[in-house]
């Protein structure tokens, strides 16, 4: 099966996104496991995991269709944060960024009448859902419970227990 050209390069730029943001949530990870909060550390370890399984889906999906995906070089990602909340932001900027990618990516696939893609993305649009929200709920947090250090354990610890619940029940 063929693909325009421009839906490839569509595709093959999600990829970039997905690995940076794979990146991004490594280093957030990073950054928290230093900072003391290991619950958050987890959670955006599990993230990153995550991330890079969403890039290897578009890769096996453009493989499938006997084009050779792209698989790119990725920019340094920030690892210096502020506070959790300022890390919390940060994380859901960079899923509204992947969102609006995919949004283009879905009307070319509408213009084009590239039924197959369209299909296929379905599910990225439907994850994206659910990402930014789980970010949005996050950030509500802080104006729930305050943003003093126990109510910034106890996100720590909301965090833990998302990132150990079985992968089904956090989708």
């Amino acid at each position: 099966m063929k693909i325009s050209p421009k839906m490839k390069k569509a595709l093959d730029d999600q990829v970039i996104l997905e690995a940076s943001a794979s990146n991004s949530y490594l280093a957030m990870a990073s950054w928290c496991e230093v900072t003391g909060y290991r619950g958050s550390a987890n959670y955006f370890y599990m993230q990153s995991e995550e991330e890079r399984t969403h890039m290897l889906k578009i890769i096996h999906y453009l493989n499938n269709l006997g084009t050779l995906a792209s698989v790119p070089a990725t920019k340094t990602p920030t690892n210096s944060y502020k506070s959790l909340e300022d890390l919390i932001k940060s994380a859901l900027k960079n899923e509204q960024t992947v969102t609006k990618a995919i949004h283009v990516m879905v009307e070319i696939a509408q213009k084009e009448k590239d039924h197959s893609t369209y299909v296929f993305l379905e599910w990225f649009v439907n994850e994206q859902v659910q990402e930014e929200t789980k970010f949005e709920t996050l950030l509500q947090k802080f104006d729930l419970i305050g943003r003093d250090k126990l109510a910034i354990n106890e996100i720590d610890k909301m965090l833990a227990a998302d990132a150990a619940a079985p992968a089904d029940a956090a989708a």
